[in-house]
């Protein structure tokens, strides 16, 4: 049975998860390279994320702009909660955040409202995450008795 633009029913879903599977490829293949050197170097506004795959059960690192907050780091998911690490840090319960070239332990991944997670941005980066409507933000608490080992 045709839809009424002519395609397959499910086609245009399957063309969709396609591109976003290509997206994250060229992603993680270019920017997240140099973002990645970046964090490791204590350069810029990027940290680290290191987590363990759900399934694989393999240590990744993914570069991410993490704002300090006094109970952790507040996140900002510009790419929604279906991206790997998030994933992977709800299913570890915690992951490892590398930020100016120390370590903190995850405890807790918690919900963070959009006015508590923009305010915690710095003014200009605070005023583009409300002109792109951005709304996802999550505290990262971290052990704060103790750095990652």
């Amino acid at each position: 049975m045709m839809t009424p633009c002519g395609g397959l029913p499910g086609e245009a879903d399957m063309a969709g998860a396609t591109n976003r599977r290509r997206f994250f490829w060229l992603l993680d293949n270019s920017l997240n390279r140099v973002t990645s050197g970046l964090a490791r170097a204590g350069h810029g506004p990027f940290s680290l994320i290191r987590h363990v795959g759900r399934r694989s059960g393999r240590t990744y690192e993914t570069p991410v702009i993490l704002v300090r907050a006094p109970e952790g780091f507040i996140a900002e998911l510009t790419y929604g909660e279906s991206v790997n690490w998030y994933r992977n840090i709800l299913a570890a319960g915690g992951c490892v955040v590398v930020h100016r070239h120390r370590e903190y332990r995850v405890i807790a991944i918690e919900p963070c409202s959009a006015d508590d997670g923009r305010a915690a941005y710095a003014i200009p980066f605070r005023l583009i995450l409300k002109a792109l409507g951005r709304t996802e933000f999550r505290l990262l608490r971290t052990d704060t008795s103790q750095v990652a080992e």
